[in-house]
């Protein structure tokens, strides 16, 4: 009786399925007031000057690069912009650049390659602009270009994921020497309400396809796919945003000098060898 009892409970209160880690990372990646990447920009660099359009098509609003200075050193910094008002993020695609913008970033990069100044980019993107203008313009070829040419860039690459880094989107910005993840950031090939569209038809499933999508900075870095995990303030960067740009600006000093250390032909083996191995696996008997 008292297991019949027992079990009318059960069935009548469910328990709720505990909250995945990687969902809770999602949300803090997400969060409303963390660090954009021009926050990260206009505190860890200084006298910004910003280059505009592609040259081709337009200005993309949801790109932004030009040189700075780091530490008294020269530099090329690229970051897509979100925006904190829902106009600014109208305005910016919330975030998802167009292919001009990064054929923007991709001339920028060129420029620094030419004065021989390294190349620093910021991350948060949910992806690239999915738009029918977007598709017209060559958005892949935009993407693939990018792949391309960062991969032999004859300069120091250093590549930032802040918040969200997805799909190929994030990618057009991270083919670097050494790519950084904070801690509470995610990178992926899809979103998780886009798998779990995919996967169940349902994007309720969302907790379920972040957990297994293994998107988290420790993930990830499992994979080879990034070099350095960030620690962050308790509860995320946005509980103490100084600490935080302290903590990513000695990471860039340490990796812009390790890259400053190697000659150009071997910087360039390195990184090919390091995306030729990436997410490689081996199978035993």
């Amino acid at each position: 009786m008292a297991e019949h009892e027992a079990s009318r409970a059960a069935h009548a209160h469910p328990v709720a399925a505990p909250v995945p880690e990687a969902w809770i990372k999602t949300e803090l990646a997400r969060h409303a007031q963390r660090p954009y990447p021009m926050d990260f920009i206009e505190a860890l660099f200084t006298d910004f000057s910003e280059i505009h359009g592609d040259r081709a098509f337009g200005d993309d609003a949801a790109m932004s690069c030009g040189m700075a200075y780091f530490h008294g050193e020269p530099v090329l910094v690229v970051g897509n912009l979100k925006g904190r008002t829902l106009k600014e993020r109208v305005a910016r695609k919330f975030g998802s650049p167009d292919p001009e913008g990064y054929r923007k970033a991709l001339r920028a990069m060129k420029i620094a390659e030419k004065f021989g100044h390294p190349v620093f980019t910021f991350i948060d993107l949910a992806g690239a602009n999915p738009g029918i203008g977007a598709e017209e313009r060559g958005q892949g070829e935009a993407i693939a270009r990018n792949l391309l040419e960062m991969s032999r860039l004859r300069v120091p690459t250093i590549a930032t994921i802040t918040g969200e880094g997805g799909s190929g989107g994030a990618l057009a910005l991270a083919v670097a020497d050494r790519v950084l993840m904070l801690e509470n950031a995610i990178y992926s090939v899809i979103s998780p309400e886009g798998c779990a569209s995919i996967m169940w038809k349902d994007a309720g499933k969302k907790q379920q396809a972040a957990d297994a999508l293994k998107y988290t900075a420790i993930d990830v870095q499992r994979l080879g796919c990034v070099d350095d995990v960030l620690s962050e303030p308790e509860g995320g960067t946005q509980n103490d945003p100084a600490a935080a740009m302290a903590m990513v600006d000695e990471k860039l000093q340490y990796h812009l000098a390790a890259l400053r250390g190697l000659p150009i032909e071997e910087l360039l083996e390195q990184r090919y060898r390091k995306f030729r191995n990436i997410a490689q696996f081996y199978t035993t008997v």
